[in-house]
């Protein structure tokens, strides 16, 4: 392990090589649940460093992780049998805005609301919008194709992502996709876009960029009873339009938010809805009428409208910052992203209401309502084992729940280690052969964030 430490300081720099026991433990967890304990933490500043980092991994046949800044849910960038974190978070420059093309070019450091202010300056926006946007990177939301509030409209990650430059696992530099929007040849920029860091890392992305709408209207819509909320969700959208957001908070998530962030929802309320239309001016007013006559046949207790960019901004940190709330009422949380069609989310709410209550949760729920996205979250004292256990049981009832209702385990979150079992209930043993040897043509030596998403 020595040589190996000295090794990599010779690629790094001795100070971007980290292996004290407090480095150690620090790197040792992400956003989820899961623990692991890695032998070392490495900065690359750029893609050749990374190479030579690769390179050395397969010579001493030790387990390499890709991590920006962990901000994931899932367990993707633990090191549960250790091995090299290999943190990309000082490759974090914006190459390019080429506004002619639409597109960016950009390191995967860069953090998701970083590029968002940049272009935003130059009047475009990048629709990709995880709730972390504030500390989440962009070659994290690849990696586990990320969504957000705008994918009802705009589409998940996946669907920006015109190229990626990608250090495979023996090393080797490789690009995929390019500015066209037709390709010839296998869709393997594809199989990068959600992989988890389990067949190379990213260097170097290319992405799709839009301008930013003329107009955009937000509405805040309260509800007495959360089925009716859901049944408007599933009436917007049958009615033809397509918001640009389109997200569910229950009670539990209103009370918690209000008292964390002071913000202004309506604490008796059920469950709150908030819709976002955006496009040409002349054409929003009349999709309010529309969003509104909806909402008051679902039998809405209050139809209110952000009167100006302030109270839009209002509106959305208490949906942005609910996670972070939902962290005061016990020690720990644990979020998952089942999905399920639209049409099955009131029965879906129901039946998670009564697997929490059967296990005896405290859960609050919220939704990116408009693509079928649920988000319960469930908090806890980890340090209770029995109550952690009950929590486990439960969290694998409602993914189980979602695939039997016609969805599946997630929509954005990623599998990672936490819903690695999960996976059985979507896939036969022949699919996951199949996964497999793809995995190792990529990965013949299986040192590419193991472990991870099947075992």
């Amino acid at each position: 392990m020595k040589n190996l430490a000295e090794k990599l300081q010779q690629i790094c720099s001795k100070e971007n090589v980290l292996y004290s026991e407090k480095d150690i433990f620090l790197y040792g967890y992400d956003a989820s649940m899961e623990k692991g304990r890695p032998d070392f933490i490495v900065f690359p500043e750029n893609a050749g460093q990374v190479q030579e980092i690769v390179k050395l991994a397969n010579q001493f046949n030790i387990p390499f992780i890709a991590r920006g800044a962990a901000t994931n849910l899932c367990g993707a960038t633990i090191a549960p049998g250790g091995g090299l974190i290999i943190d990309t978070s000082k490759m974090n420059k914006i190459l390019k805005i080429d506004l002619h093309n639409q597109v960016v070019i950009v390191e995967p450091g860069v953090v998701n609301l970083e590029l968002q202010n940049v272009l935003s300056e130059h009047g475009y926006f990048f629709a990709p919008d995880p709730a972390s946007q504030k500390a989440a990177t962009l070659g994290g939301n690849v990696a586990l194709n990320a969504g957000g509030p705008h994918c009802i409209k705009y589409g998940v990650t996946v669907d920006h992502v015109l190229g990626a430059q990608v250090v495979m696992p023996d090393g080797e530099l490789a690009a995929f996709g390019s500015t066209s929007v037709e390709n010839p040849g296998y869709d393997f920029l594809g199989l990068i876009n959600g992989s988890e860091g389990t067949l190379g890392i990213i260097t170097q992305l290319t992405l799709k960029i839009l301008p930013k709408p003329d107009g955009l209207q937000t509405m805040l819509v309260a509800f007495n009873n959360i089925q009716d909320a859901a049944n408007t969700v599933s009436n917007i959208i049958a009615n033809g339009i397509i918001p640009s957001t389109l997200e569910y908070m229950d009670n539990l998530c209103i009370r918690t938010v209000v008292s964390s962030l002071n913000v202004d929802y309506p604490i008796d309320a059920a469950a709150v809805l908030i819709i976002e239309i955006d496009g040409k001016k002349s054409a929003l007013s009349q999709q309010v009428d529309e969003i509104k006559e909806i909402c008051t046949k679902n039998n809405c207790a209050n139809f209110r409208m952000a009167k100006d960019e302030a109270d839009r901004t209002a509106l959305w940190a208490g949906r942005r910052g609910a996670l972070g709330a939902m962290a005061r009422l016990k020690p720990s949380v644990i979020v998952f992203d089942g999905t399920v069609p639209r049409n099955r989310l009131p029965e879906a709410l129901l039946k998670i209401d009564d697997i929490t209550k059967a296990y005896n949760l405290q859960y609050g729920t919220l939704l990116h309502a408009g693509d079928g996205n649920i988000h319960p979250i469930i908090v806890y004292d980890e340090s209770d084992k029995e109550e952690t256990a009950r929590v486990h049981k439960g969290c694998d009832e409602i993914m189980k729940l979602c695939v039997d209702l016609g969805g599946t385990i997630t929509g954005e979150h990623g599998v990672g280690l936490e819903k690695m079992k999960a996976m059985s209930y979507l896939f036969s043993p022949d699919e996951f052969e199949i996964m497999k040897k793809l995995k190792m043509t990529f990965d013949k030596s299986n040192l590419c964030n193991p472990g991870k998403v099947f075992n």
